[in-house]
């Protein structure tokens, strides 16, 4: 019994005389193009949105944008491949009209409508609350790390800087004592590539300066070259590459990305209030439960949240007492008097308020009195007990105790998918683009891309 064979290469056949016949009637890219359809391109500050009267007409935008869209929900994000796919991709031909835009032209209009296409995916977001998707009024707040186009062996720190500065002043004096060497036997010949290999020294030197001058102004241990918005971050020992942190905002119930943004911070301890007011204002709503990992404990953010009837729930991230083998009692075991702003301990004496430490936004008490205690030895090593208390002490414990455990199996649940998701579509979360303009701009397109599929999805679940 033989196998299934095609037809002969050779054989004359009738393809459908339309491109519409070789895109399926339930095929995302459909969607895709009513979307973008659905746009007012000049209101969200699209160049050339309304055609010029005069000289050599342009792309559409709408062409434009309904490409990358489709290219970021396919995993093509080069604009050459872009160019090839609309060369021989039939979803393609039919989104375009069987257009091919080049690479140069395809580039260009992502770097020229960046706040544009974030305004493009925060448009689908305000089309998928009016359509009523966002009802459980709970999110799920949560960071990740996105590899920077810049490679590892661009970052460079202070001690660098000082090495290389030295190795290029070495190699200056030692072109220049050659070049008077030169003159001094042959005056009148020209010293060949050598003011040429000098300039370039001394270009990379001037380049080094200005650095290092970045460097103090900015007060940074480290800087990324040709790159200077990306950071090293990462987990772990060893160096780290080049990162951006991305925000996300998930709807628990739906599993759509509700608000994001991209960062150059480290950490995420400084995006809680930001993120969630951000999503309250886009979901037009007068209450907001937002949950996150311990990695957006911050008090000032926490009463923020609060005094904008933003719940927040994350558990606490706090230094606990590592003296003794950690056997004694920690700060949980001191209660606050806010009559006279004191702690006292478990065998009931006073600790007094000793300095306020604004940056930490913490004060310090201090026993009294600790000799003669009958718990001294469960309590401290040393001569009298210290003990530090947040300003925000009572909102952080409120913010922690609707950290429950059914709360955080809602985040990992919600919150992780995305990020997956959207990582595989960008060959494992590195940017093609550079700098927080660039970045943020392809991300808009990846949440874009991903909020569709997973609105197909849905639409597609069965009851």
């Amino acid at each position: 019994m033989g196998y299934i064979v095609g037809e002969d290469r050779a054989q004359a056949s009738l393809l459908p005389a339309r491109v519409e016949g070789f895109v399926a009637a339930e095929a995302a890219v459909r969607v895709i193009d009513a979307f973008v359809d659905g746009l007012d391109l000049a209101g969200l500050g699209f160049g050339r949105a309304v055609p010029a009267t005069t000289g050599r007409p342009g792309y559409d935008p709408r062409d434009l944008l309904k490409l990358y869209v489709w290219g970021y929900f396919n995993e093509v994000r080069s604009s050459r491949r872009l160019e090839r796919a609309c060369r021989r991709d039939v979803e393609a031909m039919w989104l375009l009209r069987r257009l091919a835009p080049d690479f140069k032209t395809i580039a260009d209009f992502r770097r020229d409508n960046g706040p544009a296409i974030v305004g493009a995916a925060r448009a689908f977001v305000l089309l998928c609350r009016d359509a009523g998707l966002f009802a459980a009024r709970l999110v799920a707040l949560d960071g990740s790390k996105f590899r920077a186009a810049a490679s590892p062996k661009k970052v460079i720190g202070r001690d660098g800087i000082a090495e290389e500065a030295a190795r290029l002043d070495r190699k200056i004096a030692s072109y220049l004592a050659g070049l008077d060497e030169a003159d001094a036997r042959e005056p009148d010949d020209e010293p060949g590539a050598v003011p040429a290999a000098l300039a370039a020294l001394r270009t990379r030197r001037a380049e080094l300066d200005r650095l290092a001058a970045r460097m103090d102004a900015e007060g940074r241990a480290t800087l990324v070259e040709d790159e200077a918005d990306a950071r090293p971050m990462g987990h772990g020992a060893g160096p780290k590459p080049p990162s951006y942190n991305v925000q996300s905002v998930v709807d628990v119930e739906t599993g759509l990305i509700v608000h994001h943004a991209v960062t150059d911070e480290p950490t995420d301890r400084r995006q809680l209030h930001p993120m969630a007011s951000a999503t309250k204002a886009a979901l037009d709503l007068a209450a907001l439960t937002v949950v996150a990992d311990k990695g957006y404990g911050n008090g000032a953010h926490a009463g923020a949240c609060e005094r904008d009837a933003i719940l927040a729930c994350v558990p606490p991230h706090r230094a606990v007492n590592n003296q003794g083998d950690g056997t004694l009692f920690d700060r949980t075991a001191f209660a606050y008097q806010p009559e006279t702003d004191t702690l006292v301990c478990p065998a009931g004496r006073s600790l007094i308020r000793k300095q306020l430490h604004r940056k930490k936004r913490n004060v310090t008490y201090v026993a009294v009195d600790c000799s003669g205690c009958a718990l001294k030895d469960r309590c401290t090593t040393a001569e009298r007990r210290f003990v530090e208390r947040h300003l925000d002490d009572d909102t952080l414990n409120r913010m922690a105790a609707r950290a429950t455990p059914e709360m955080m199996r809602a985040r990992r649940c919600a919150v992780e998918h995305p990020f997956g998701t959207i990582k595989r579509m960008m060959a494992g979360g590195r940017f093609l683009t550079r700098n927080l303009k660039g970045t943020r701009t392809e991300i808009a397109l990846s949440v874009l891309a991903y909020n569709l599929l997973r609105t197909i999805n849905l639409r597609n679940a069965p009851a």
